[in-house]
């Protein structure tokens, strides 16, 4: 909602620097249409083109690495939560308790994360409870032999990796998008729009051009605030992977 609220004032803002532009290029004095004008208008809207290409450039990066980095992290932990699974599992029928904690625990993250109900916001926070009733219900595991040892073990370390890679995600939550940055591109954004439209031929489809542009760039601008909300939007991150480990954990049996 708020990359499209954005997208969308920029988007006005734009047309708006253009219409503007087009209505001021009727009122100057023929002395400024000259093309020495025009060639030093072009020359100025050229140095301010390249820097705003390059903030642009920073910003498609900056968010595109935040998207990457948390989505690796999602899947990272699918991983994490089969793999304890499988070495539970695999210590015998006494961890079977602990199992079931473990299902309940990611089964209620995939809720908070991914709800269900359209319009509700995700939640990363920890739900302290249902981690603490597995982290017991596994300590509480009594080995018999060297086996079960070093299962238990190899577990308690995937348990904590898992519990890392959790605080990291919620870190991770945190928008990579500078205001300040944004803001100041939008306003060269008009800058250039309005300069452009000042040397436009006063003509249908020079207008429609420039519009047009301004659109596409609106476009860009709601795609990288888009890609800054991992957990939200069109451009999600998808809960594929989670719900094929929870899967594996339903399947799979002592």
């Amino acid at each position: 909602m708020l990359a499209t609220l954005t997208a969308a004032i920029v988007a006005i803002s734009l047309l708006a620097a253009v219409l503007i532009g087009r209505r001021l290029r009727r009122l100057l004095p023929e002395g400024h249409r000259s093309a020495e004008t025009r060639d030093t208008v072009k020359l100025s809207l050229g140095l301010v083109a390249t820097m705003t290409a390059l903030l642009l450039g920073l910003l498609v990066s900056s968010a595109k690495s935040s998207y990457d980095a948390t989505r690796g992290q999602v899947i990272q932990m699918a991983a994490r939560v089969a793999y304890l699974d499988r070495v539970l599992l695999e210590y015998g029928p006494e961890a079977a308790d602990a199992r079931f904690r473990l299902r309940a625990m990611v089964e209620g993250a995939v809720r908070r994360i991914w709800p269900a109900e359209k319009g509700t916001p995700s939640q990363l926070t920890l739900e302290r409870h249902a981690g603490d009733e597995f982290l017991t219900a596994m300590m509480n595991l009594s080995p018999q032999d060297d086996r079960q040892r070093a299962l238990k073990a190899q577990a308690t370390t995937v348990a904590f990796d898992l519990g890392q890679s959790r605080e990291q995600l919620m870190a991770q939550s945190v928008p990579s998008i500078s205001t300040p940055l944004l803001i100041v591109v939008v306003t060269w954004l008009m800058l250039i729009f309005l300069g452009f439209s000042l040397i436009a031929p006063t003509n249908a489809t020079a207008t429609l051009s420039l519009m047009v542009s301004a659109l596409s760039v609106s476009g860009a601008i709601f795609l990288i605030l888009e890609l800054d909300q991992p957990f939200a939007g069109l451009m999600r991150i998808s809960s594929e992977p989670m719900l094929r480990a929870l899967s594996q954990l339903a399947n799979q049996s002592p």
